[in-house]
């Protein structure tokens, strides 16, 4: 009897500890929720003509023009992203859209991955029209991780842990969808996260 009420004891403390150790593990996402899945497109519509596939966790964009434009809007957020693209590619993360089929920076910010852009000012991690980057940061060739933070009519972009926009201010547009641009060259998406806040 004894040795039975030393393995019940026992057992009460691995399932203790399983449980709190989940629970610890769900309070470290700090409220991030996965946009993508890398199995799937849930969630998401294609507009335009880019060919997007999934699998091996991530989703690919290859040959322009088109998006992934999110199902679901949102106003105040943090996104975590990991992305790779060409050292020519030009994509982007698009925010608060205005316009599920029509997406531009005339109806939604564009956070910029394009290291070639003409106007080096708004490529990558910039906001076009919005915020400029200087230096440029190089994203072409391998992965990178970019915190994109709105709150209100403020803007923070921060690239491989560097700010690359600090206090970025414009008001025109208070909520939107989400959407991931491929205009050419590829681009390869695996993580998507979001914290409203």
């Amino acid at each position: 009897m004894k040795r039975l009420n030393q393995y019940l004891a026992t057992l009460a403390i691995c399932v203790s500890t399983l449980f709190c150790g989940n629970w610890a593990i769900a309070q470290n996402a700090d409220g991030f929720v996965d946009l993508i899945d890398g199995v799937s497109l849930d969630g998401w519509n294609i507009i335009g003509t880019a060919s997007w596939t999934i699998g091996n966790g991530l989703i690919v964009g290859n040959s322009p023009s088109g998006f992934l434009v999110s199902s679901k809007k949102y106003k105040n957020f943090i996104i975590k992203a990991e992305f790779w693209v060409e050292s020519n590619t030009n994509s982007g993360i698009f925010i608060r859209c205005q316009d599920p089929s029509k997406v531009s920076t005339a109806s939604a910010y564009e956070i910029n991955i394009w290291d070639t852009r003409p106007e080096q000012a708004y490529a990558t991690g910039a906001i076009v029209d919005i915020a400029k980057v200087d230096p440029v940061p190089k994203a072409g060739g391998r992965w990178n991780t970019m915190e994109i933070t709105a709150n209100g009519s403020n803007f923070k972009v921060v690239m491989n842990g560097v700010v690359t926009v600090a206090n970025g201010q414009d008001s025109k547009f208070a909520e939107g969808l989400i959407a991931l641009q491929s205009a050419g060259g590829v681009v390869k998406f695996k993580k998507l996260q979001i914290k409203p806040i």
